[in-house]
Parts: C-alpha cells; structure tokens; sequence
C-alpha cells in the first residue's frame, strides 16, 4: 500500500571511522568488534601456554560463529534497496513500515528473515563469551580482573539482546515524536543489519554499573525504601544517570519501573507485599523471605548471571506490556525504556542545538 513519508538517509546514523569496517562489509555483520578480538587473542595466547588441550575446543566454536555471521550476511542488506522474492524493499519504507505498526503481540513474523538470524547469532555470541570467561578461569590461569573482561563483555552483548526490544516498545509509544521513531527506527535497522548498536554500546556501562549496584545492595523491603539506596549509588556515576535521575525520577511510571528493576518483583507484587508487612507490623525483611511472605516463588536473589538478567528483564518487559494493552495501573515502560528514551531525546536536542549553532 502507499504511503506518504519523509526519505531518511540511513547513511548519516553511521560513524565512518568505526562503523563501515572492513569486518562489516566483508559478512554484513559485525562478527567480533577490535576488543572483543583483543579478548580473544589474549586467551589464545594463555591458553597455549596453561591449557593447550582447550585450544582447539576455543578455535571450533569461534569458527562456527563466524560460518554462522557469514551465511547470515547472504541475506539482501537491509540498508540497501533489495529485491526480494516477490517486491522490492528500500530502508526508508522500512523504517516508516516499522514506525506506522502498531499492532499488539509478538511481531516475529513481521521482521525481516535477517533480523531473526541475527539475534541467533548474537545468543551464539552471547553462549561463546561466557565459556570463554570460564576457560579464563578455569583453565588460563588469568588473575580475577582479567576473567572480568569478558564476563562484562557478556554482560554488555547481552544489553545489546536487550536494546532490540527497547527500540521495539518505544517506536509503539506514540508520546515519541514522529522524528525520533523514525531514528530509533534507523537504530534498529541498522543493530538488525549489524547486530552492534552505537547507542547501548555508550550506555551499556552505565545500566551495567546500575545492575552491579542493584546485585550489591539489600533493599529494606519492610519499608521499601530501595530506591533511595540506588540514589545513593549513583552518586559515583555518571552525568547521564545523574541527569536521568534528576530529571525523570518525579514521573511515577520512572519511579515504579525503578523499583521493579530494584527489588526484582513485580509491581503488584511491590503493593501487595507493602500491605502485607503493613498489616502485620513487620518493618524489614530479608531478600529470602519475600517469597513466602507472598505465597509464591519470586527470583529475588542478588547474585545473578547474564541469564537471570536477561530473564527478569524479560519478565518486567511483558508484564509493562500487559499493563499497557489491558489499562492497568503500574509501569507501561521498563526503566532501560525510559533511559534510553531519554539519552536518545538528549542526543536529538543536542545535535539540534549544535545545527542552530553552526
């Protein structure tokens, strides 16, 4: 069908020192960026001396995921005008396809074969980073920093997962303006294209760093005051949070999110269990007993793998979609929503800025 819109050159979302690599065009996706071939070279190299046996083990595995990167890039690019089986498909009436869908449900089989494949390869990726932190472990005798690198390069692959699904939900909410869908329509092209994404591999520290504290802190569930203790955290960190913090934190579906994110229960299950405490004048509680409090199993503990992040965020994702599509009171957003709606409206009013300025 037509439609009217207005062309957007997907050219200009590029960064030409760091994005058009000869790694991209030679398969279509980023298959191991320079660091994360730095990682891998490093635990080569102690491999061959401490655990030769594991060498071969490492190079199969790394090999099927670069086979697997290279039948995937067989694909027509998204960013190109390409004709498929039976039209022809251009990258701007994709992005407005994208921005004018506004469908409930699962979308798999709206997307293109490419972005499907993709994120396969990125669990792929995902899978081989993390056995390659526990052959530095276990096996490469590398001191505790050092296995840290790759367990955080998981960590920020597993953001990335993260970041297709937050792009999905906010090119649906249409308090965006229709300018800003159509760039989070062009990230999402482009992570689709690549499977590396500009914008969460800026933040990614920052939600690592937020996740880190939320591992290390015991919220007070008596008197749920967690949130104030996440405050207190992010004083070490950076302008962006800080400015997030101080800006949005007065909107209550920031704040509730927040406190989903924090305690790693549910918003009605935040009421029922303040009522709960309230009712049998209990002031404080352990993370332990918060599943028998409410007569159910909730995964509130603090010392969580890449998995178990991943899975509570999905968890706070359909349930703040639930809540959107039936009208029911609580969060319609996660706090990585509202966050990276934020650093990507400030961008957009930056380089607004910057373009009056010249």
């Amino acid at each position: 069908m037509g439609m009217e819109f207005t062309p957007v050159n997907i050219d200009e979302f590029f960064d030409s020192n760091t994005e058009k690599n000869d790694s991209i065009f030679k398969t279509g996706i980023v298959v191991f960026t320079d660091y994360q071939q730095h990682l891998i070279n490093h635990l080569r190299q102690a491999l061959a001396v401490n655990a030769p046996d594991r060498l071969d083990r490492l190079e199969t595995r790394l090999d099927d995921v670069t086979k697997l990167a290279e039948s995937i890039a067989a694909f027509p690019s998204l960013l190109e005008r390409a004709n498929t089986t039976t039209s022809t498909r251009t990258p701007e009436a994709l992005v407005e396809t994208l921005v004018s869908y506004q469908e409930d449900g699962d979308t798999m089989l709206h997307m293109p074969s490419k972005a499907i494949l993709g994120k396969a390869f990125l669990v792929a990726k995902i899978h081989t980073f993390f056995s390659m932190s526990k052959l530095a472990k276990n096996y490469a005798k590398m001191d505790d920093k050092q296995v840290k690198e790759y367990s955080d390069e998981t960590s920020s692959m597993v953001l990335t997962l993260m970041a297709e699904d937050v792009y999905l939900n906010l090119l649906k909410d249409k308090t965006i303006s229709l300018d800003l869908r159509r760039e989070l329509a062009n990230s999402l092209i482009i992570l689709w294209e690549h499977r590396s994404d500009q914008t969460m591999s800026d933040i990614a520290p920052v939600l690592q760093t937020v996740w880190f504290a939320r591992r290390r802190l015991a919220p007070a569930f008596g008197t749920m005051m967690g949130t104030s203790e996440l405050l207190m955290v992010t004083m070490q960190m950076d302008d962006q949070w800080n400015a997030f913090i101080r800006e949005k934190l007065a909107d209550p579906d920031v704040t509730q999110a927040m406190e989903e994110f924090l305690f790693g229960i549910s918003h009605e299950q935040i009421l029922r269990l303040k009522a709960l405490l309230r009712d049998k004048g209990v002031k404080s509680i352990g993370r332990d007993e918060v599943s028998s409090y409410l007569g159910e199993h909730v995964k509130t503990d603090i010392n969580l793998d890449y998995r178990d992040f991943y899975l509570l965020y999905t968890v706070r994702r359909d349930n703040a979609r639930t809540r959107n599509r039936l009208h029911l009171e609580g969060p319609k957003n996660t706090l990585e929503d509202h966050f990276i709606r934020f650093v990507m409206e400030k961008n957009k009013e930056k380089q607004k800025n910057d373009s009056f300025a010249k």
